[in-house]
């Protein structure tokens, strides 16, 4: 029986993956990819030919017993996504978890995430804090940000452009307009940017300038 290896890749500058990352996806006999076209920029910069398939969130409940019947049949398996380590706010824990259950070896390297550097940038306190990737949609929404009001941690929240100033509107209404709060935006990337100001101050700056690319925003706990 084979290994999955769960590999953390660049979530900006290209430099950011480990020498140990790039030999194994050199020595896989697969790389599952969250989007193909997108992982070929990075393999073709690295000279990588290893065999791509898909693997996302459209097709993982599907695909996780096919992969899982690869691996016992003696192939070695690399597990990738867009940017950032696998299983964190991106598919990878379905897989992961069936590999578990079967005995399958899974190997995780350690690298790339966007929430590590957006909380130490952020200069809030990083010895206990809370992830919560992407807050709910639309159910569940309200319920969530009430219960995270009392949260005394550090809390991290990935967001979309689109929403962030509606998430700092809600935010704002629930936790006080002075609470302390970070956007990190673009981390590791040209235009890199870490804004700090209380929730109201960040939702009427960025109100009235649209924000782009990929956001982390940093919130301070309730005070005790």
């Amino acid at each position: 029986m084979a290994k999955l290896y769960i590999i953390p890749t660049p979530i900006g500058n290209l430099e950011d993956i480990t020498l140990r990352a790039l030999r194994i996806l050199k020595e896989v006999d697969l790389i599952l990819a969250e989007d193909t076209r997108t992982s070929s920029h990075l393999l073709k910069h690295y000279g990588i030919s290893t065999r791509m398939e898909s693997h996302h969130m459209y097709n993982e409940h599907r695909s996780v017993n096919q992969v899982a019947a690869k691996l016992m049949s003696g192939m070695n398996i690399a597990l990738i996504t867009d940017a950032g380590t696998p299983g964190i706010s991106d598919p990878g824990f379905l897989l992961v978890r069936l590999c578990r259950d079967k005995g399958i070896d899974v190997e995780t390297l350690p690298g790339a995430t966007a929430f590590v550097p957006a909380l130490v940038n952020s200069g809030f306190p990083c010895d206990r804090f809370c992830f919560e990737g992407f807050l709910p949609v639309k159910k569940g929404r309200q319920t969530r940000i009430r219960e995270l009001s009392e949260e005394t941690r550090s809390i991290i929240i990935y967001e979309s452009p689109y929403r962030l100033v509606k998430t700092l509107g809600q935010l704002s209404e629930a936790f006080g307009d002075d609470r302390m709060a970070c956007v990190s935006r673009e981390i590791s990337k040209l235009h890199e940017e870490n804004r700090r100001g209380t929730l109201r101050e960040l939702h009427d700056w960025y109100e009235a300038n649209e924000p782009k690319g990929e956001i982390v925003l940093t919130v301070t706990g309730k005070k005790d």
